[in-house]
């Protein structure tokens, strides 16, 4: 998130296939509209739990015209009541981020989204996503994995589960200069497992 201009010259930094865009100001439309000029590349959005029920049915509307895959957690994850409302109007497909943390949120997500955003870091580890998983398919719902910007360490563990996948975050890799271990890269949306076992994350310290 950032002045338009600033995300426009990110942007043209890094010309990647997808972006995920944090939204969550007044301007957010007018936001997609101007990146659009510069890319064809897939947007995904991320509202942080900023709008409410109008504005996110409206956006929705707004955004699919704008090339947009999905929306990412809209509202505040205690507003049910709302998410349903959305859930049933919405033009695009709502992914719970904030309202999907631990196993036992998987089902109550079910009829308020239309998939689930899996943090390892919320969730306890690759043996509750992978629960987590199985659960959702068993709902219907899309699955995607995302990541907190963590080290190379956290995102060889998230690229484990990618044959389970339809969407995934993990551009920590990409965001941290520092790297502490070695692992998996990314090559402009091409994922390369490292030779070593387990999850192929290594310390260099």
């Amino acid at each position: 998130m950032d002045t338009v201009e600033k995300m426009v010259e990110k942007m043209k930094e890094m010309p990647f296939p997808l972006y995920k865009v944090k939204l969550g100001t007044k301007e957010d439309i007018q936001i997609i509209q101007e990146l659009r000029k510069h890319t064809d590349a897939v947007f995904r959005v991320d509202a942080n739990t900023a709008w409410d029920v109008e504005e996110t049915i409206q956006n929705s509307r707004a955004l699919k015209e704008l090339g947009v895959e999905f929306i990412e957690q809209p509202m505040k994850a205690t507003n049910w009541e709302g998410m349903k409302k959305v859930y049933e109007e919405s033009a695009l497909p709502l992914i719970a981020d904030e309202s999907c943390i631990v196993e036992a949120d998987v089902a109550r997500c079910y009829g308020f989204f239309h998939g689930i955003n899996i943090k390892l870091m919320k969730c306890g580890g690759l043996t509750p996503a992978r629960r987590m998983i199985t659960h959702a398919r068993q709902l219907g719902l899309k699955v995607m994995v995302g990541c907190m910007t963590e080290s190379n360490i956290g995102c060889s563990a998230i690229a484990q589960l990618l044959p389970l996948l339809d969407y995934v975050d993990m551009d920590g890799i990409l965001l941290v200069e520092d790297h502490l271990s070695s692992g998996v890269s990314i090559d402009y949306g091409k994922v390369i497992y490292a030779e070593e076992n387990g999850t192929g994350a290594k310390l260099l310290i």
